[in-house]
Parts: structure tokens; C-alpha cells; sequence
């Protein structure tokens, strides 16, 4: 018995004809094939023999057809019934096999018989290193000269690195040029402050300064490292003595002295008081988790929300319908919703609009919904409450149902840095989770200490809450009149924020009026007050306005020379 091998070669139109295979005869095939094997897609023209036996075996090329001996025909003709695609990738293939098999007919390198197939692929193995390891790009042969470089320096325009400057821009800015206390000295004049967050009056606190002096003294100005490096200040010493050392740290202490205040097991201190909310938020908020936020968030919570690459959903500002109906929706039917976490982002006292959020509405939602809190205090921690501990005091709600409160520290207790206070868990996963706390140098010691020092005098103080609250008593009585403008904040709120009774239709134009009336009032009655100026990146749409910073460091005049100065000014421009 003879066995062949075919090997295909194209005759007609690619992807309509059928592929023509030459025959060669060889006597050695392997194994026995099996007409069971048969193949219908196959059809075998035999001129002169008859093929009685045969089977497709597939290596490589190669077709395998057992004939009777002494047939003759050494060349059988082979349709292969294929499909277009398949006749168009095997087509290349063997043109290329057959273009280079004659040559290589004979040859055998090492025992390997060369064929077509072989020389391919060590062609296209070639032509991918030289890809590979060719240079992406040829300097010029010829290098230019002086005088072309000189052309195309003159021609080449930079990019501005900031846009077209305007006229509003141009606008010079008053300039503070004392602490920032009740009473404060701008341009070279002193002024009545009513610009400035420093609601216990503790700026320019003897108390404070000292503890600012004696902590310089030990430990010196700054740690130069974060907490987790050697960021901790620890002290050993005992009057001076080298026989008798105890450990003195005044970030643990600090964190320690805020969370007995707050009624929390622990707290982590923050270098950068605004860095505080937008590193806590994507700490624990990863992408594809739910957060559902007040629409009126300052913009150090906006960032935050931006870095967690979370689901965020906005509510209307301090609507607790919109907020039910807003958790109803995500909660509703959504199987996905359940696997994932789901926060509800709110501040205590909102910045830009010093309205107070209804936390025992919040709360109830919070459970029914079964989502998560995370309380932004900067503007009512050492204000609100009977001690001013907090938005849980004023209300009355267990301080446990909070998962999450942060504060800066720059406001009431008149330093730096922020805080976040909460169980065990959710303070340890911050120490290696939260970018502000791991990468930022730890707060400076001497303001630790100042801070211990505020919480300390609030405590032993309470006094200066009823006189807070009294002032801010007074400043709502004498602007409850004023021409064309409106008080928008909560009563108990030392932001007291004025907005238009009339808009203009653009906030822009709005600002603009309100921007005027500040700086009349500071110009004429040297009275400092501020309006609501925000960041092209601030995403905040609530209306602009005047907000009045209340001290509990202010007098009855300061109160009446700001609600008279702003009364007559109010009504010469609106």
C-alpha cells in the first residue's frame, strides 16, 4: 500500500473556488486509517485509481489519503469545500509555504526537515524584533544651525499658564495686618471683624499663648513627618532629670482630650484643617459605593466626594422629603445597592448658608434605609450644644448613631489642623488608609497644644456660649429690617448669612451688588464683612450672599455699628 500527502495550492479565485491539492506518495504512514473517518466535506477526484480508504489527518498542511499501489497517478486533485474566510487565511499561508518549499525541498538542518512553513515563521520572528528593537525616532542627519534655532525659538508662542486677566481680577483685595481677632487692623486702619470664623473670641487668648510658647519650647516649631514615620512628638523628661523619664506626646494627648469631650472612643488628628473631610471621605467611600449628599456642601466635602470615585446622588439643601425620597429610590428593589456601602454626607452648620441640618430627621432616615453618616462639624464643634459639643448635643441624639464626625479646628478653637472622632475601627483604619493623615507632615505640636488648651477653656468657660448666643440675639434683631436684603441662616447659627430679597437673575451680577455694599461698609464705618466668593471648581448652587461671622469676643457697638453701617448702605444701593 502507497500513502500520499497533499499539500494545497490556490488555482482559482480565492473566495470562490475550491482549493486544488498536489499529491506525493510516500510509503511510511504512521497507523492504519479508518474509513469511518470519512469526511463529507471533502471530495476526492482519483483519475486513474480509485480511492477506496481515506481520512483527513490535519498536521500542519498536510492531508493523508491511503490509494491502492501501483495506482500510477502521483498527483490527485482535492476540492476542498471551505468557506470564503477559511479559503482567504489559508490561501496566504500556503502561497507562502509553496513560494518557498521548492527551494528548501531537499534541505535538512539538524535532522529538521525545512519546509515552507518553517522559513514563515523565522521571517516573521524577524521582522518582530526588528520592530521591537529599531528606535522609535532618527534625529536628522544634518543638525540644524544657530540661526534655525534662533528662527524657531522667535516663532514659538508658550501656552499661557493662567487665562486672560480681567478687570475684576485687577481688584485689589483688603489686607489683614494683625491677628484676626474681634477687632483687627487692615490697611493700616482698625477695623470691627466680623469676616473672620473665630466664634469663642479665643484668638489673641492669653491662655492659649502661653500653651503655644511652652510646647515652641519643647518640642520646637514642627515634626517635619508624618504620624506614622516619625511625624508623633514624644518627650521623654521629668524636670530635667535623666534618672526618672516619663513619655510626654502631644498628638496622643490632643486625640485623647477631644474624644473625652466628644463622649467617642477615639480620634485622629489632621495637619490641614479643610484636608480633614475630603481625606476621610475616600477612606472609606471606594468606587461603586453610594453617597448620598446635601446639595449645598462646602467645597472641601465636594472634593472629597470627587476623590472616592463613588455614586454620588445630590439632595436638596436641607430638604428631609427630598433626602427620603432620594434613599427610597436607591434603596427600593435594588439588589445592587444592598452589596455595596452607602453613606449619607451632610454638614452640621453649612457654610453657605448658615442653616443648621435637622439631625434627628437624619438619623431616623439613616436607620430606615440602613446607611451610613458622616457629619461635617467645622462650623458647629464648640458652638452648638449646651457645651458645644455638636449638632448630637443640640438635638439630643446618642453620639454612637454618628458613624462618622469630622472637624477642622481653625474655627471655635481658634488653631489648625482637624479631627475625625468615631469607634476604635473606624479611627485605626484611617491611621494606614487616609491620605491626609499617611502622607502629610503631622500638625505642629505647639498647635496640639492649643488646641488642647481651647477645648480646656470651653469647658471651664461655659459662660462664653450665652455670651455667643446673646450676641448673635443682637445681630438678628438689628438686621431683620434691612432694605432689600434677608436673613437665610438658622437663628442658633454664628454665620448669619444675607442674601438678596430680589435677584438679579445672575449670580454673577448678584455678587457683584453684594461686593459693592462689603466694601462701603468697610471703606465708610470701617466695618469688615465678607460675601460668599467661590472657586471656578466650587460646584455649590446655592444663592450668594453677605455672611456676618459672630464672636462671642464682640461688644454691643461692634453688633450695632455693623447692623447700622449695613442698614444704610443697603439702602443707598438697593
Amino acid at each position: 500500500m502507497l500513502y500520499i500527502s497533499i499539500n494545497t495550492l490556490v488555482t482559482a479565485s480565492i473566495l470562490t473556488a475550491p482549493l486544488v491539492v498536489v499529491v506525493e506518495i510516500f510509503e511510511d504512514f504512521p497507523s492504519s486509517p479508518d474509513s469511518s473517518h470519512l469526511n463529507p466535506r471533502f471530495s476526492i477526484d482519483s483519475e486513474p485509481s480509485e480511492v477506496f480508504r481515506w481520512r483527513f489527518a490535519r498536521r500542519r498542511q498536510f492531508l493523508c489519503i491511503r490509494t491502492r499501489a501501483g495506482a500510477g497517478a502521483s498527483r490527485l486533485k482535492v476540492e476542498v469545500m471551505a468557506s470564503a474566510i477559511v479559503n482567504a487565511t489559508t490561501a496566504v499561508v500556503e502561497w507562502a509555504s509553496m513560494a518557498f518549499d521548492a527551494p528548501f525541498a531537499d534541505a535538512v538542518v539538524f535532522g529538521v526537515h525545512v519546509d515552507g512553513h518553517l522559513v514563515v515563521e523565522v521571517l516573521l520572528i524577524a521582522v518582530i524584533m526588528f520592530q521591537l528593537t529599531r528606535k522609535s525616532y532618527k534625529p536628522p542627519k544634518k543638525p540644524l544651525s544657530e540661526k534655525e534655532i534662533d528662527d524657531l525659538c522667535e516663532e514659538w508662542v508658550p501656552e499661557p499658564l493662567h487665562p486672560p486677566i480681567t478687570e475684576e481680577m485687577k481688584v485689589e483685595p483688603p489686607t489683614l495686618e494683625s491677628a484676626a481677632g474681634p477687632h483687627t487692623v487692615i490697611d493700616g486702619k482698625e477695623v470691627v471683624n466680623f469676616a473672620s470664623s473665630n466664634y469663642l473670641g479665643l484668638i489673641g487668648n492669653e491662655t492659649i499663648i502661653d500653651s503655644c510658647v511652652a510646647s515652641l519650647e519643647k518640642y520646637g516649631v514642627g515634626s517635619c513627618g508624618p504620624r506614622g514615620f516619625y511625624g508623633t512628638i514624644e518627650l521623654y523628661q521629668n524636670n530635667s532629670e535623666i534618672t526618672s523619664w516619663a513619655i510626654v506626646d502631644v498628638h496622643l494627648d490632643c486625640e485623647k482630650r477631644i474624644a473625652k469631650f466628644m463622649g467617642t472612643p477615639d480620634s485622629i488628628l489632621y495637619s490641614y484643617g479643610i484636608s480633614t473631610i475630603f481625606s476621610v471621605i475616600p477612606a472609606f467611600c471606594k468606587k461603586g459605593d453610594i453617597i448620598v449628599v446635601d446639595e449645598g456642601v462646602h467645597w472641601g466635602v465636594q472634593n472629597g466626594l470627587y476623590l472616592s470615585r463613588s455614586n454620588v446622588v445630590y439632595f436638596k439643601h436641607n430638604d428631609m422629603a427630598s433626602l427620603e425620597s432620594t434613599l427610597e429610590k436607591l434603596a427600593h428593589g435594588n439588589k445592587q445597592a444592598e452589596k455595596v456601602r452607602r453613606y449619607i454626607v451632610v454638614e452640621a452648620l453649612y457654610q453657605n448658608s448658615g442653616q443648621i441640618a435637622p439631625l434627628n430627621d437624619i438619623v431616623r432616615l439613616k436607620e430606615k434605609y440602613r446607611f451610613r453618616i458622616i457629619l461635617e462639624e467645622s462650623h458647629s464643634f464648640g458652638v452648638l450644644g449646651n457645651t458645644g459639643r455638636g449638632l448630637a448635643e443640640l438635638y439630643g441624639v446618642p453620639i454612637e448613631k454618628i458613624d462618622i464626625i469630622t472637624a477642622g479646628m481653625g474655627n471655635a478653637l481658634a488653631t489648625d489642623g482637624g479631627f475625625c472622632t468615631g469607634n476604635a475601627r473606624v479611627v485605626d483604619h484611617q491611621r494606614l488608609s487616609s491620605s491626609g493623615y499617611v502622607f502629610s507632615a503631622s500638625l505642629p505640636p505647639y498647635l496640639a497644644s492649643a488646641a488642647v488648651a481651647a477645648v480646656n477653656y470651653l469647658e471651664d468657660n461655659p459662660s462664653v456660649l450665652t455670651t455667643l448666643r446673646r450676641n448673635i440675639h443682637l445681630l438678628w434683631e438689628g438686621l431683620s429690617d434691612v432694605p432689600g436684603l434677608m436673613i437665610a441662616s438658622d437663628p442658633l447659627s454664628p454665620i448669619v448669612f444675607l442674601k438678596l430679597k430680589n435677584s438679579t437673575g445672575s449670580p454673577k451680577n448678584d455678587l457683584e451688588l453684594l461686593n459693592k455694599i462689603a466694601e462701603r461698609v468697610l471703606k465708610e464705618d470701617s466695618v469688615f464683612i465678607v460675601s460668599t466668593k467661590r472657586s471656578v471648581l466650587d460646584k455649590c448652587r446655592l444663592p450668594v450672599g453677605i455672611r456676618v461671622f459672630v464672636s462671642a469676643g464682640h461688644t454691643e457697638s461692634d453688633i450695632k455699628k455693623v447692623s447700622e453701617s449695613l442698614r444704610r448702605v443697603a439702602t443707598e444701593n438697593l
